[in-house]
């Protein structure tokens, strides 16, 4: 058994759910979004997070609007919908439910 693959697959489970959560305050372009995951030691590269940014737009959670930039191209900035925030909401319960019972769990002799 491979513990890296394991590994990676537990932090794509939880990605869509970070992603959001990045969003929830303000909006952010994917650099920004890319620095705070990893800034939070979630090891994710670019490749996985564009798709899956054009996956919460096209299921409404996202939307975008261009920016022009100072120092380079123009810059696509991320926000939540309404539809997003009632997502993350859900999302939050479920995961306070699911670290919780994880914790039950693992924290048993």
């Amino acid at each position: 058994m491979n513990i890296e693959n394991t590994k990676a697959q537990m932090r794509k489970g939880v990605l869509e759910f970070c992603i959001l959560s990045v969003l929830k305050e303000k909006e952010a372009y994917t650099s920004e979004i890319l620095d705070t995951l990893k800034n939070a030691k979630l090891l994710v590269v670019e490749g996985t997070v564009y798709p899956l940014l054009t996956r919460l737009k096209n299921d409404g959670l996202l939307n975008y609007r261009w920016e022009e930039s100072t120092s380079g191209p123009p810059r696509k900035y991320y926000g939540l919908t309404e539809l997003g925030k009632t997502f993350l909401n859900e999302l939050n319960g479920t995961w306070k439910e699911l670290s919780d019972a994880v914790n039950i769990i693992t924290n048993q002799n």
